[in-house]
C-alpha cells in the first residue's frame, strides 16, 4: 500500500470500511433476530425483518465499491492493474446483488408476483432459483476475485499484513462457496457466506484504522 495516500483518499477509505463494517453487523443482528421471530427454523423470515435485511443489503453495497475504489487509489504503481481489476469484480457484485435484492424488495412481495407459481423459482433463496444464482455469481465468484486482487495492495508487514492475510482468507472461502453450486448442496454454501459476511467484516475493521488521516500507511 502506497505510504502516502492523500488525505481524500484516506477519508474516503476510512468512511467506507467503518461503513461496510457497521452495516454488516446491523445485518447479523436483524437476521438474528428475524430468526428468534420464527415458530420453526423452517419459516422464512418475515416482515418487518425481511424487508429490512434487504435495504441493509442495498445500503452496503455502494460502500463496498467505495472501499475498493479507495485502496485501488492508495496501491502502489506495481499493485494498480490488480486493484483495478478488484473495482471491476466489485462493481459486477454491486450491479448483480443490488439487482437481485431490489427486485425483490418492489417485485417478489406484491400480489401480482407473488400469486403466480413460478415466483419461488424467480425470485426466492430456495436452490434452485434465478436471485439464488445470480447472488452466487455475485458473491462466491466477482467478490471473490475483488478482494483476491485487492490483498497484493497491502505490501509489508503488521496491519498491511494481517488485511492481506484476511483478505485472501475471505476470497477463497466465497470461492468454497462454489462448491455447493458443483455438489447441489446449499449448505457447502455456508463456507462461502463465512468468508464474505465474517471474515471480510473484520478486514473492513482493520481498514478503518488503516485509512485513518495521520496513519501511517
Amino acid at each position: 500500500m502506497s505510504r502516502h495516500p492523500t488525505t481524500a483518499v484516506r477519508r474516503l477509505g476510512m468512511i467506507a470500511a467503518a461503513a461496510v463494517f457497521a452495516l454488516n453487523l446491523a445485518y447479523v443482528v436483524v437476521l438474528t433476530l428475524g430468526f428468534l421471530s420464527l415458530s420453526t427454523p423452517e419459516e422464512p423470515i418475515g416482515d418487518p425483518w425481511f424487508r429490512v435485511l434487504e435495504l441493509l443489503i442495498l445500503a452496503l453495497m455502494p460502500f463496498m465499491l467505495a472501499l475498493t475504489v479507495a485502496i485501488h487509489a492508495a496501491a502502489p504503481a506495481g499493485t494498480k492493474a490488480l486493484s483495478l481489476l478488484s473495482v471491476i469484480f466489485m462493481s459486477l457484485t454491486t450491479a448483480l446483488t443490488m439487482s437481485v435484492h431490489f427486485s425483490i424488495l418492489t417485485l417478489s412481495l406484491t400480489p401480482a408476483f407473488a400469486a403466480e407459481p413460478w415466483a419461488v423459482r424467480l425470485f426466492s433463496f430456495q436452490w434452485p432459483s434465478l436471485a439464488y444464482a445470480i447472488d452466487i455469481l455475485a458473491w462466491d465468484l466477482f467478490f471473490a476475485l475483488s478482494v483476491l486482487c485487492a490483498a497484493p495492495a497491502f505490501g509489508g508487514g503488521g496491519d498491511a499484513r494481517l488485511i492481506r492475510g484476511l483478505l485472501i482468507l475471505s476470497g477463497v472461502l466465497a470461492l468454497a462457496g462454489l462448491s455447493g453450486v458443483v455438489a447441489g448442496d446449499m449448505g457447502l454454501r455456508n463456507i462461502g457466506i463465512l468468508g464474505y459476511a465474517g471474515v471480510f467484516p473484520v478486514a473492513a475493521a482493520l481498514l478503518v484504522r488503516w485509512f485513518r488521516p495521520g496513519a501511517a500507511g
